[in-house]
């Protein structure tokens, strides 16, 4: 599948690491280096513009590795780019680390999925099929 990209980014294109990778590495494109305190946020942006087709959306997450290692996330994550949005792919980066974590300009901050969705309309009844679970959820399964 071919996606439309305008890259207004310093950077590569994102592309898969391996053979295998399910995302793609978004990098900050930011003017100077950043740093983010404890338990503070920021809005970071990518320098790239997308056009998804109808029935796909774009899907960023956090980087497991830069999760384990600096403490940084994805905020509302996984978060979601419509194929009807055409703005720059920005990326809410939250530090949940107990010390100050600097983001570089470049520096690979999550991954993108692309990813096919099913739009839905509503059938309104007055009631649904019985299953052996039915209300049972939040942790009915037990831990053991």
């Amino acid at each position: 599948m071919k996606i439309k990209i305008v890259s207004k980014s310093k950077h590569p294109l994102p592309e898969y690491s391996t053979r295998y990778s399910a995302g793609m590495d978004l990098r900050a494109n930011i003017e100077n280096s950043l740093t983010l305190k404890p338990f503070e946020r920021s809005l970071i942006p990518t320098g790239l513009f997308i056009e998804l087709p109808e029935g796909f959306e774009a899907q960023i997450r956090p980087r497991s590795g830069l999760t384990l290692k600096k403490g940084l996330t994805v905020l509302n994550s996984p978060g979601t780019i419509d194929a009807d949005y055409r703005g720059e792919i920005g990326v809410i980066i939250a530090n949940l680390s107990n010390e100050s974590q600097i983001i570089e300009d470049g520096e690979r901050i999550c991954q993108m999925i692309i990813s096919k969705h099913e739009s839905i309309t509503w059938e309104l009844v007055n009631e649904l099929n019985l299953t052996d679970r039915g209300h049972g959820g939040f942790g009915h399964t037990g831990t053991k």
